[in-house]
């Protein structure tokens, strides 16, 4: 009976947590039986039942509750379903977090922890292409084939926040996907260091070699890492070459290029230059606004009655410039700080809620530094441009300062009045509003903001 239940359970479970999280986690459960109130579980390792407890445990006891069974507790054993015990395989062999059978990993051996789980969020289809990463993109989409290996290993670099960690995902999702045959495993340099460790600890390296030189495809994040640890790296290095000498591809990623990671071996340094080191650049002001903007899409689902007033996007991404996951977070909060209130996320709304993060991503650009760049843009002495004159000659490169000082400082309108000969705040707010309008409708101000913009952010 409670085989039954747990079967028409498990529809409602998918709809809930999403296909991705339902085929590496909750697909590979077993129930077999309940009693006294604890609903227990077989499970193919210790590792998919500690993660399932910790993350999805009390929506299993509402689910099973919903059906009328009194269930307190969910517990979970390393085991093998009846289905199996017959001899039958069963019809969805548990995938780790790296996409790959756990089944293979045989218990009590340090093979039995499979790799890190994937954010179900990293995907390709949620990275967002522009200039700075084209080339990682479109190297990782290649790996993400699964085909003859071409370059070996891919060594991914960058700093925080640019999408490393986001290929690196998107990369495992795709041939967990396209190629279910292969075996696939994604872990963190910390993760090896440990079970390295553990390996040591427990008289298991035969166990540790034959896990990480059976895997058809090794993804390792945060290299950097192993540096200066020379037992792990002298275990890493043994493992690259044993992979690299079956044309197993090898997938890297740390936030420097190999030659910049210091206390790294010689050796290591050289093996990982040996194939395509690519580098992800800091994000530019199109890429910024087009992750924001695919955010804003997502979000819509979420919100669906929350309304974001012009040019906040452009805002955000012209003052939150260093890290995507900081431009992210913000729009995350801001969206929420917005729904609780019920208001529309306006201008004035998005400083109010951000202003800790504006303050912390300010580029420390200065009212006189912009206003230098603009008489030296316009042909035009600063003495003129701050001075009294009002004629268009002067005015127009005035209001653009103004403008470019709302932008890129946390100056409030006052004090830019103050810098501008002491004009009125209400001066500047107009200055301001006209060069707004104007971006809409003259090409050559949007493109003379632009170039100024890019020349002061760089």
């Amino acid at each position: 009976m409670i085989q039954e239940q747990w079967g028409s359970l498990q529809q409602d479970l998918l709809n809930t947590v999403g296909q991705n999280n339902y085929k590496a986690w909750i697909e590979p459960l077993r129930i077999a039986e309940l009693t006294d109130g604890v609903a227990t579980f077989t499970v193919p390792t210790n590792f998919i039942g500690n993660y399932v407890s910790q993350n999805f445990g009390d929506l299993i006891i509402h689910q099973l509750s919903q059906v009328g069974e009194d269930v307190q507790r969910v517990h979970f054993r390393v085991g093998t379903s009846p289905a199996n015990r017959n001899g039958v395989t069963s019809p969805a062999i548990a995938p780790a977090a790296n996409g790959k059978p756990a089944s293979k990993a045989r218990s009590g051996s340090t093979a039995e922890l499979p790799g890190a789980p994937l954010d179900t969020r990293f995907t390709f289809d949620t990275f967002v292409v522009g200039k700075p990463n084209e080339l990682a993109n479109a190297a990782a989409r290649r790996v993400a084939e699964g085909g003859p290996v071409s370059f070996n290993p891919l060594f991914l670099y960058g700093g925080v926040g640019l999408g490393k960690t986001h290929l690196m995902h998107a990369i495992a999702w795709e041939l967990q996907t396209q190629r279910p045959d292969l075996n696939v495993l994604y872990l963190s340099a910390e993760q090896f260091m440990y079970r390295f460790v553990q390996a040591l600890r427990d008289r298991k390296m035969m166990d540790f070699k034959e896990m990480f030189r059976s895997v058809d495809v090794l993804m390792v994040d945060d290299v950097q890492f192993i540096a200066g640890k020379d037992s792990t790296q002298e275990e890493f290095f043994h493992t690259f070459n044993a992979l690299v000498d079956q044309n197993k591809q090898i997938i890297i990623s740390a936030d420097r290029a190999p030659g910049e990671i210091k206390d790294l071996e010689d050796r290591i340094r050289s093996r990982l230059q040996c194939g395509l080191v690519v580098d992800l650049h800091p994000t530019d002001y199109e890429l910024r606004l087009g992750i924001l903007q695919n955010k804003v899409d997502l979000y819509r689902a979420q919100y669906p009655d929350l309304q974001i007033a012009d040019g906040v996007l452009e805002f955000l991404a012209h003052r939150i410039s260093t890290n995507v996951r900081v431009l992210e977070g913000a729009l995350t909060r801001l969206f929420a700080f917005a729904s609780l209130v019920g208001r529309e996320i306006t201008m004035d709304l998005t400083q109010d809620c951000l202003s800790d993060v504006l303050r912390a991503s300010e580029r420390k650009i200065s009212v006189e530094e912009i206003q230098r760049r603009v008489a030296e843009h316009y042909n035009i002495r600063l003495s003129d441009m701050i001075g009294p004159k009002r004629v268009r000659t002067f005015a127009r490169p005035r209001q653009v300062a103004m403008f470019l000082c709302k932008q890129l400082t946390s100056r409030s309108l006052p004090e830019i009045g103050r810098r501008f000969g002491g004009r009125d705040h209400t001066t500047v707010m107009h200055g301001v509003k006209r060069i707004e309008e104007l971006r809409c409708s003259d090409g050559q101000i949007a493109e003379d903001i632009e170039m100024l913009r890019r020349a002061l952010e760089a």
